[in-house]
């Protein structure tokens, strides 16, 4: 195990402590049902940038700073924000569903988090990863020194890989299944077993990208 690997794992260790301990617990509990958008910021700032080197890590096979790092983290903890913003509006829309007879099964709990997860992924996903393929892609042509126009970043996605393996693989048989089991959980820990879980696809994609080369 490298020096890396060592600062990687207490990094996610101390972030799991803060949860854990009796004494942190209280203020990690509180300060998510009081300050909901700053803790979304954070968790995703945090653990998604943990998420792309530990990526980078199982492609090259060692750590590096990627380009655009604390951009790229900023947008992180955007993507933070706006995801606690999306869990309330689609968990709130499909309990309202359900209570109007819209949506079946209500007062199951796993109906509940399904619908949530289906329609929330199905409708918010797609535009999401999207906007975040245009935020990297601009970061890295702009660090190249070549121009970061909307056109020339449309030109640079690999729409192809996008759709079949982003959209129609990674939703369906990935997101769908984990968020589900992210919408049983309470309300407080959803936004953070999210930000987890981009730690977990972004390993599952480094590997897809290993094996294929």
């Amino acid at each position: 195990m490298k020096k890396g690997d060592l600062l990687w794992g207490a990094g996610l260790t101390a972030v799991i402590a803060f949860m854990v301990f009796p004494a942190t617990h209280e203020i990690f509990e509180s300060m998510t049902m009081n300050h909901p958008y700053m803790m979304g910021f954070i968790k995703f700032g945090i653990l998604a940038t943990m998420g792309e080197l530990m990526a980078i890590r199982i492609n090259a096979g060692y750590y590096k700073k990627p380009v655009g790092l604390v951009w790229k983290s900023l947008i992180w903890g955007f993507i933070g924000m706006l995801i606690t913003l999306m869990f309330t509006i689609f968990s709130g829309g499909v309990l309202a569903a359900q209570a109007k007879g819209i949506l079946p099964f209500e007062g199951n709990t796993f109906a509940f988090a399904f619908f949530t997860s289906a329609i929330m992924n199905g409708v918010f996903a797609p535009t999401f990863m999207a906007f975040h393929r245009y935020t990297d892609t601009y970061i890295e042509l702009n660090a190249m020194g070549k121009s970061a126009s909307i056109t020339d970043i449309t030109k640079e996605i690999d729409w192809n890989n996008f759709v079949n393996f982003v959209v129609l693989k990674t939703i369906p048989f990935f997101w769908i299944p984990a968020h589900t089991a992210t919408f049983m959980l309470p309300a407080e820990y959803r936004i953070l077993v999210a930000a987890f879980l981009s730690i977990a696809l972004g390993a599952i994609l480094a590997f897809a990208k290993r094996s294929k080369q």
